[in-house]
């Protein structure tokens, strides 16, 4: 995947892109900036009256709801096109939202936050998929890194602005969400053409379903690590709090390395992606897998609060290194007419190793103490294997 960086530079990339793309990338952030609900939802739900147990049942069921809704996504962006998949998915979760406000029984409220957890996220694999399609292949990384700043920025931006909302009422956390939903909805149906683009996530394929990812053996192996890398990564969610408050650090330090993540990752990513774009994909991928692994295996050093800050820096460069090339490739690898297809299974493996990640992490931290870190980095390098017999030489 060599190309020539002055082609593929930020503003060119952007400002080259067609109107359809542009506004798929301000819409994706009007709806990051009303996520509200999944932040706030056991808080919400204890002020209901609401256990804390019932709220995080809750919360696991909008996460698996979310792994189906890409996977639906994905099938109904290939078989009816990605502006109506987008339009329905917006329209449904703003209804399902107000119902979830208004349903006080329990097991009518998980079925609800079931559904909005599976709806909500159908329009990732089709944006991605309808982004792609109209991008060449020399600015696959790119346009990517301009998602991902667009969904960064508004997973920043929603916890302080979901954090006023409900200050005044939770009914407006609600509301919020609904309402940016529709505005998505609305930026879709005006800036996408009525009449698919030629090859532009254009539903010509009407069977099938994930067969043909399955079948696709190097792309499996890349799912797989895909997967492995998402546990790996995830951990700064679920075990380095702990080992922080174990080292005798207070929760402050904690969320410093969250805002040294969030800063680098939204100041720099689209910078690093001008200079990776031009290397080949394989080695773009050794590189971040090896950093992502070393990140982690670092907390395992003594050192005190400068070994957690290595570590930190180390496994968020990995992230503004391979995060682009990673969520660019199925767009690469798919077939055009399979893209939302591909687009889906890969978004939902990411989901899957986000969700069993943290589980996985804390048990080998409680049994284990810092050797943890070293076998959470022994993975992220193993998953090397599968990621370069997927992506092959001549990436």
């Amino acid at each position: 995947m060599t190309t020539h960086a002055g082609k593929v530079g930020v503003l060119a990339t952007f400002t080259e892109s067609p109107f359809a793309v542009k506004a798929l990338l301000f819409g994706v952030l009007v709806n990051k900036l009303g996520s509200f609900v999944q932040v706030f939802l056991i808080l919400f739900m204890t002020t209901r009256g609401f256990t804390g147990v019932q709220g995080g049942i809750a919360l696991g069921v909008y996460g698996a709801g979310s792994v189906l809704g890409v996977l639906i996504g994905g099938t109904l962006a290939d078989r009816i096109g990605a502006r109506m998949t987008i339009v329905l998915g917006m329209v449904g979760t703003a209804v399902l939202l107000v119902a979830v406000l208004h349903i006080r029984w329990y097991p009518g409220l998980l079925a609800a936050v079931a559904l909005v957890g599976t709806i909500s996220q159908v329009y990732r694999p089709a944006a991605s998929s309808y982004i792609a399609a109209l991008t060449s292949g020399d600015r696959q990384v790119m346009i990517t890194a301009m998602y991902r700043l667009a969904l960064n920025l508004g997973t920043t931006a929603a916890p302080l602005l979901g954090t006023a909302l409900a200050a005044v009422s939770y009914d407006l956390l609600f509301y919020g969400e609904a309402a940016a939903a529709l505005c998505y909805a609305v930026v879709v149906l005006v800036a996408l053409p009525r009449k698919p683009v030629a090859s532009a996530a254009t539903p010509v394929n009407h069977g099938g379903g994930y067969g043909v990812v399955l079948r696709d053996r190097r792309f499996v192996a890349f799912l797989i690590a895909v997967m492995l890398n998402s546990a790996v990564y995830i951990q700064y969610m679920s075990t380095l709090p702990l080992a922080i408050r174990e080292a005798g650090f207070d929760t402050f330090w904690y969320g410093v390395m969250l805002a040294i993540n969030g800063a680098i990752v939204i100041c720099f990513e689209l910078l690093m992606t001008k200079i990776v774009q031009t290397w080949r994909m394989r080695w773009v991928v050794t590189v971040g897998f090896f950093l992502l692994g070393a990140g982690m295996a670092a907390y395992a050093l003594p050192g005190g609060l400068a070994v957690f800050v290595i570590g930190t820096l180390l496994w968020t460069l990995a992230e503004i290194i391979q995060g682009p090339s990673m969520f660019a490739y199925p767009a690469l690898a798919a077939p055009p007419e399979s893209s939302g297809r591909y687009q889906g299974a890969t978004h939902a493996m990411f989901g899957i190793g986000t969700a069993v990640g943290p589980a996985a992490g804390v048990v080998l931290w409680s049994n284990l103490g810092k050797p943890a870190w070293i076998i959470m980095g022994a993975i992220s390098v193993l998953a090397l294997v599968p990621a370069w017999y997927a992506i092959g030489r001549n990436r």
